[in-house]
C-alpha cells in the first residue's frame, strides 16, 4: 500500500477547496450546449469530468451538492464514510471501499441536488470522482455549518459534530 503523500506527489495533487487534495484528469472535449440541459444549469458543459480525490487523516471533504450526478471510485488507502443529506434532509451513510462483506462498495454515486461530505476512517483515502454532466464550479455549493442547520433543524447535533 503507498501513502498520501505518494500521491499527492506523483499526481501533483493541489489543495481543493471543500478539503483534501485533487487534480482533474479528464474532461470531456464533447460539451452540451444549454438549450439542450435543464434549467439548473447556468451554460454549456462538457458531457462529463472526473478527477483525483485524496483525503488524509483528520481531513474531511465539507458539506456541498452540485448540480449533476457524482460518483466516487475507490482507488486506494482506508474505507471512506461518504454522508449524504437529500432534499428532504434524509441522512444516509455509506462505506466506499472494497470490503464488500462489510458493506462498503467500490463505487457509490450522489445525486444532483444532494449535500454530501466524506471522512476518511483511516490515514488516508484515494478516490477518483466522475461527474455528468460536467462538473463546472458555477454548478457548486457548500454552505457553512450554520446554514446547513438551518436547512436540516434536524439534523443539528450530527451536523454540530462534523
Amino acid at each position: 500500500m503507498n501513502n498520501a503523500q505518494y500521491y499527492i506527489d506523483k499526481l501533483q495533487l493541489l489543495k481543493h477547496p471543500e478539503g483534501g487534495w485533487f487534480r482533474e484528469n479528464y474532461r470531456s472535449d464533447e460539451i452540451i450546449k444549454h438549450s439542450c440541459l435543464d434549467s439548473r444549469f447556468s451554460g454549456d458543459r462538457s458531457i462529463s469530468t472526473s478527477i483525483y480525490f485524496l483525503l488524509e487523516k483528520g481531513e474531511f471533504s465539507a458539506f456541498h451538492k452540485i448540480k449533476s450526478d457524482e460518483t466516487w471510485h475507490f482507488h486506494d488507502g482506508f474505507t471512506l464514510e461518504i454522508y449524504s443529506i437529500s432534499p428532504e434532509g434524509e441522512l444516509k451513510t455509506q462505506k466506499l471501499g472494497l470490503d464488500i462483506t462489510d458493506g462498503e462498495l467500490p463505487q457509490i454515486t450522489i445525486p444532483q441536488g444532494y449535500y454530501f461530505a466524506a471522512k476518511p476512517q483511516g490515514n488516508y483515502t484515494f478516490v477518483g470522482c466522475t461527474v455528468a454532466p460536467g462538473f463546472d464550479f458555477d454548478d457548486f455549493e457548500m454552505p457553512d455549518k450554520e446554514k446547513l442547520i438551518e436547512l436540516f433543524p434536524k439534523l443539528q447535533n450530527f451536523l454540530e459534530n462534523f
